[in-house]
């Protein structure tokens, strides 16, 4: 499977406690080639496990492989936060956008609804791999 992790993801796969723990573990055992995601989100994750050495594992072990340089990307960045505004859209997020962009046969894996809303290429939906709301 190709794919780029989003921070839910990534959270849920580190955090027993967390409510798509069993998705994210289960999505986990499809993998067979690291996923991409950009620094951005490792960023988030880090953040919200207060574990970066858990972090620094995934990339490690080879779960996520960074695949995303911000510098070279600004112009479209700053043209997807103006595009997405009104919906306050964070780093992490937009790094995603973009890379989706760039890697087209990639499904974003994420539990952020955002990514329904949210466009590639203007007018594109982004594919994405999210838990079932059952």
């Amino acid at each position: 499977m190709k794919g780029i992790a989003d921070t839910g993801f990534l959270l849920a796969f580190c955090n027993r406690r967390d409510l798509h723990f069993p998705w994210a573990h289960a999505l986990a055992e499809r993998v067979h080639e690291p996923l991409l995601t950009c620094e951005a989100v490792l960023a988030e994750t880090a953040f919200h496990l207060k574990n970066s050495g858990l972090v620094l594992r995934l990339v490690e072990t080879g779960l996520v492989r960074l695949a995303f340089e911000l510098k070279s990307n600004l112009p479209e960045l700053a043209a997807l936060a103006q595009r997405y505004a009104g919906r306050q859209p964070d780093l992490a997020d937009l790094c995603l956008i973009r890379m989706s962009e760039l890697n087209p046969q990639h499904m974003v894996i994420t539990v952020d609804g955002d990514f329904l809303i949210y466009r590639r290429n203007r007018r594109e939906t982004i594919p994405v791999i999210m838990p079932r709301s059952d």
